[in-house]
């Protein structure tokens, strides 16, 4: 005997899957390579590089964990090997949470840099560039407002590991951010 309509349940494709978190977290996507990425150019490459690893991960999916979780998780550990490559090359200079109150802050009245560098969000977003992973994944899944627990699933961490770090990045960026000038 055949099946009924009813008992069908359809699973959906890779691509299917690619489509709808490509909808859903784009806009997260975008704002993690630049967080990741300063340079334009470098960051739509990197752009390019999480959508096209997001859409390959797909055909391995098997919903052990939420769409949410698997998209971050793929995007973070794809930003981060794109970092790690450039600091291979020498081309940034990550440092650790403890030295991050050592960092020399840009001075806003240098008339050499651009318009943006005068942002606040660049200021902000050029200390967040500078941390070495998993603190700057940590920070920057915080930013798209997941949770500890949330967190800790995508880094492989426990949840009051990551509240801690999430605690004392605040605190140390806060204060390398107002050393820096005014809000």
């Amino acid at each position: 005997m055949g099946s009924t309509r009813g008992d069908m349940t359809a699973r959906p494709t890779p691509n299917d899957l690619y489509s709808r978190a490509a909808a859903d977290f784009g806009g997260a996507l975008t704002r993690l390579a630049r967080a990741y990425e300063a340079d334009p150019d470098q960051r739509r490459d990197l752009l390019q590089e999480i959508h096209l690893a997001l859409w390959r991960s797909f055909a391995t999916f098997n919903g052990d964990c939420s769409v949410r979780t698997w998209v971050y998780r793929v995007a973070h550990n794809t930003a981060a090997s794109h970092a790690q490559r450039r600091q291979r090359l020498k081309l940034d200079k990550m440092t650790s949470i403890d030295d991050l109150a050592a960092l020399e802050v840009p001075d806003p009245d240098d008339p050499t840099r651009s318009a943006e560098d005068h942002d606040e969000l660049a200021r902000l977003m050029a200390l967040i560039q500078r941390l070495k992973m998993p603190d700057r994944q940590i920070l920057l899944l915080y930013l798209e407002g997941l949770d500890a627990e949330s967190i800790g699933e995508i880094c492989g961490l426990t949840g009051g590991a990551v509240a801690t770090k999430v605690y004392r990045l605040k605190d140390a960026l806060a204060k390398r951010f107002h050393q820096g000038g005014t809000l």
